[in-house]
């Protein structure tokens, strides 16, 4: 597959601009810290796909790899993963940590306007990826046409903020100094854009997927496994409504917002991080 033409003027240049300036970077110093913390959800989801040796698997914002590499070592030398992210950090730590076999690719790549070809795929793929389109019905088209006839995605995307303290906690302790700038536009590209169920399924219609099955999945995540209680306090000011915040924040306020949080995720620290809950959808499209 080609290199799309410059993303910062595609339809998703925001995202472009965002994943390649501010959060790659950022996702890229913590990207072990992450995964540790997703990967439990990202693997249901996985288990879910039905991944078998010989395919070949397209992963949707596979950002630094963990879940390409994984998926990479389920399809074996015989098959084969494609994995697309709009963040060229992401993707070079991607191939740093994956080493780049022969069953693996990784692309800078704008799914919904990327030409992925028809019918190639075996499966499609996304651990928290495909929220963050301009144009979800078009981005959904898009993969349907990439995929082979009856062949099925899969992918996992958060619930309502409200029932994800890991990140409404710190957001709710940022609100208390600093004004949160509301959506630009109801279910904006974003980390909850994908939160009504319902809505997702008529997207996944839209662009051509039919028997959509979408499947809760609550459970408690650990945060920050490991860290000490002020490196929890400047992880949680990372992600986020709070992350915005500390970014335009300046520093005789900072300390204001390391305080509220630090209070705020106190109730829930164990031995080995923050024990929070969190609530996503596995959908299921073919």
């Amino acid at each position: 597959m080609t290199p799309d033409p410059e993303l910062h003027e595609g339809p998703n240049a925001q995202q472009s601009q965002y994943w390649n300036e501010v959060a790659g970077p950022k996702w890229v110093a913590l990207s072990d810290t992450i995964h540790g913390q997703i990967e439990p959800l990202g693997s249901a989801a996985m288990d879910r796909a039905g991944i078998e040796p010989g395919q070949r698997v397209l992963d949707v914002g596979c950002g630094c790899g963990h879940t390409s590499i994984e998926l990479a070592r389920r399809v074996g030398e015989a098959g084969h993963v494609d994995g697309l992210d709009l963040s060229a950090p992401m993707l070079a730590e991607a191939r740093t940590r994956s080493g780049e076999p022969a069953n693996l690719h990784f692309e800078v790549a704008d799914v919904q306007s990327h030409d992925l070809g028809e019918a190639v795929y075996d499966r499609i793929f996304s651990r928290f990826g495909v929220m963050f389109f301009a144009d979800p019905t078009a981005a959904f088209a898009n993969l349907r046409r990439a995929l082979k006839p009856k062949a099925r995605m899969v992918f996992v995307c958060w619930q309502e903020i409200g029932k994800n303290p890991w990140m409404a906690v710190p957001g709710a302790a940022a609100a208390k100094h600093v004004e949160m700038p509301a959506p630009s536009v109801p279910h904006a590209p974003g980390p909850f854009a994908f939160a009504d169920a319902e809505r997702v399924t008529g997207l996944l219609q839209a662009g051509g997927f039919s028997n959509v099955a979408c499947e809760p999945v609550e459970q408690t995540l650990m945060i920050g496994r490991g860290m000490s209680p002020e490196q929890l306090v400047e992880f949680s000011l990372q992600m986020g409504p709070a992350g915005a915040a500390m970014r335009e924040a300046d520093e005789a306020l900072r300390d204001q917002l390391r305080a509220s949080v630090a209070e705020a995720i106190e109730p829930y620290r164990g031995a080995n991080g923050l024990e929070m809950d969190a609530a996503a959808w596995i959908f299921s499209a073919f």
